[in-house]
């Protein structure tokens, strides 16, 4: 029985509320007002990751929502340190991640006469969270917390926010009062909330005799699936019917890139020639070219996935089916099952798929094989794929960013298990790459990190290999040395002109920059290598130590194309 004479504060209400719905990681930069909640979370068993920059705070509790399947939790200061978890916060909404940022904020009687850090954070957070909830007294923090972490996690993931005025933290209430809202506030939780949509039997019928009937189907999966934890069910379904499959970057490694029935090499002819295409957890976006011509037949039926009635609306594919990626799958399993179907491996749409696969990989492999010096960005690629590989299981966790540096590592460096690539996403985002590896250290500390970054993406969040000595997380950095964003100075010679000719170009930074040196300042290893030996014997020095560590591989400056593979973009 609570101890009715003592007291707590809002700052450990908040905490106790946190430990009771069962978060046990919070990621965060502290100061005022959130320094003592911080220091709280801790004592009630959560385990608090300090940060540099709510930037990369952000990033990292987004993508532990990804890994994991339980909210990130961001913690931030007030006004500008809300503004900063912005990135991480919409982040989180763009790729359907479940995140929780809660930010200290200014004094309520204050409010519209300049106070400390004053902002109307609950307006500034709306574009980017499903969720919002400010408690206005100590009383409504239970509600309020188990509110915006039901609702992170409710429907299509993505991210909410907590608002917590610094009148509120410093509020008490008897011990034993606490409790009372605690559990009032559990036996009050939405259950609708957290529950799962029911799948529609007839909808899962057609869906089956639609992939029967088609000539060349396709399973497209991504990382909707991935979140979903589908995998067992995905290779149940491909392996029955013998269905090609395309994971987007995210879905790599749901089923291995190895498989005999991968289409990943085989990209153009599968999506541009296939009659039906299932797509389990991916949305008909830029990344999949909105499911339109050129690159998608005309007469292509869609069969979409999706935990969002909104998203299904949104697409409008032949067949919609709304529910969870691993319910859906499993069911869909247990139809054909009942009544199977399977295309042989002597199918003309299954010879084809891998004749196109085989030929491809042959292409690139002669490419890999040479070593190129100067490197260019295939060789370290080909070095650092062997060494990922030479792991084993459980595979490292490969976070990746850059426009080069993960364009080609997309083509070459094999996933071979579910939820072990991070890139930069359905957004794009450059600067995640820090704020991802630390989340993976945090979410699979038996598994190693490995990051390969342009020395651009790197540049975003580089100070967080302090916080990378700091917790000795088991994560090397490998850096894509090129002298800037895309390749340093690539200007044609009319376009140096005018009063400021003579400064650096845009996309340049210093040359031959030691990266190695910034890891080596905190007490981690660093290593500078440009040469294919030197390369090989920093990896597996590094991978053996599982020691926070820096490779700085220097590139040809002149080796890429700007933009990667958006040119046409930019």
């Amino acid at each position: 029985m609570a101890d009715a004479s003592q007291t707590v504060d809002g700052n450990t209400l908040v905490a106790m509320c946190l430990a009771r719905i069962g978060i046990d990681k919070m990621f965060g930069v502290v100061g005022i007002p959130v320094t003592s909640l911080a220091n709280r979370a801790v004592s009630n068993g959560i385990r608090f990751i300090a940060f540099h920059n709510e930037q990369s705070a952000g990033y990292a509790a987004s993508a532990y929502g990804y890994l994991t399947g339980r909210p990130g939790v961001l913690l931030t200061v007030s006004g500008p340190g809300c503004v900063h978890g912005l990135a991480g916060l919409s982040n989180a909404a763009a790729n359907a991640w479940p995140m929780v940022m809660i930010s200290g904020s200014s004094e309520q009687k204050f409010t519209g006469r300049g106070d400390f850090q004053e902002l109307d954070q609950i307006a500034a957070v709306k574009p980017f969270s499903k969720f919002s909830a400010k408690a206005t007294d100590i009383t409504e923090i239970p509600s309020s917390v188990f509110s915006v972490v039901d609702w992170a996690v409710a429907g299509r993931p993505g991210g909410t926010y907590l608002d917590l005025p610094s009148d509120i933290l410093h509020q008490t209430v008897d011990l034993s009062e606490a409790e009372r809202l605690i559990a009032h506030a559990l036996s009050s939780r939405n259950k609708d909330l957290i529950e799962k949509p029911r799948v529609n039997n007839s909808e899962i019928k057609k869906a089956v005799e639609m992939l029967r009937g088609a000539e060349r189907p396709l399973i497209v999966f991504g990382k909707g699936a991935a979140y979903a934890k589908a995998e067992n069910e995905l290779t149940k379904l491909v392996e029955s019917t013998g269905i090609p499959f395309l994971p987007t970057p995210m879905g790599k490694g749901l089923l291995p890139d190895t498989h005999e029935l991968a289409a990943t090499a085989a990209r153009s002819l599968a999506i541009g020639k296939c009659d039906v295409a299932l797509v389990v957890g991916a949305r008909l976006n830029w990344l999949l070219h909105f499911g339109e011509p050129p690159k998608w037949s005309k007469d292509v039926k869609f069969i979409l996935v999706d935990i969002s009635k909104e998203e299904i609306e949104l697409r409008q594919p032949c067949l919609g089916i709304v529910g969870d990626a691993k319910d859906v799958v499993g069911i869909l399993h247990k139809e054909i099952k009942d009544d199977p179907f399977c295309f042989g491996k002597t199918h003309p749409w299954i010879e084809a798929i891998k004749n196109k696969s085989k030929d491809n990989v042959a292409r690139m492999e002669v490419q890999l094989s040479k070593d190129v010096v100067p490197f260019n960005f295939t060789t370290p690629m080909r070095i650092i794929r062997d060494a990922i590989l030479g792991v084993g299981a459980p595979a490292p966790i490969l976070v990746s960013e850059g426009a080069n540096t993960m364009d080609v590592g997309r083509s070459v460096l094999v996933q071979t298990e579910a939820r072990t690539r991070l890139d930069a996403g359905t957004w794009g985002t450059m600067g995640v790459g820090l704020g991802y590896c630390i989340a993976a250290a945090v979410a699979a500390p038996d598994r190693l990190v490995v990051a390969v970054e342009g020395d651009s993406g790197f540049g975003f969040s580089a100070m967080e290999v302090e916080t990378l000595v700091r917790y000795q997380f088991p994560v090397v950095v490998i850096v894509f040395n090129n002298g800037g964003v895309y390749g340093g100075d690539r200007r044609n010679p009319e376009e140096i002109t005018g009063p400021h000719k003579d400064d650096p170009a845009p996309t340049s930074f210093v040359p031959g920059a030691a990266y190695h040196l910034l890891m080596e300042s905190f007490g981690g290893k660093g290593y500078l290598v440009s040469t294919p030996d030197e390369l090989k014997s920093a990896l597996e020095e590094s991978f053996s130590a599982r020691k926070p560590a820096v490779i700085n591989v220097v590139i040809d400056p002149y080796a890429g194309a700007e933009s990667g593979r958006m040119q046409h973009k930019n």
